[in-house]
């Protein structure tokens, strides 16, 4: 059963479509990820769970779009939150 949504081709996260448990592997529409990802921690409904590994520094992208940056190293399946994501929305462009 689908339980995550990556929403566009370059996104490195997916949103999680019902609370995700510790051990759940990512079922997406598109089929499961090889090698399967599999939730290192709760996700919540509506949450970020990270597909591929994220550099402190890099960019997150959603939708096909920059979300902000990555304050720490996320590995697949770690939660994508505020606490580990910087948002750069609204930044003055330099």
């Amino acid at each position: 059963m689908t339980n995550a949504l990556k929403i566009h081709p370059q996104d490195n996260v997916a949103v999680a479509l019902r609370d995700l448990a510790p051990g759940d592997a990512l079922e997406m529409a598109e089929g499961t990820p090889q090698p399967p990802i599999i939730a290192q921690e709760a996700i919540p409904f509506g949450h970020k769970v990270a597909l591929t590994p994220i550099a402190n520094g890099a960019t997150v992208i959603k939708y096909g779009e920059s979300i902000g940056l990555a304050t720490t190293d996320i590995q697949p399946g770690e939660h994508v939150h505020v606490h580990n994501l910087r948002s750069v929305r609204g930044a003055a462009k330099r």
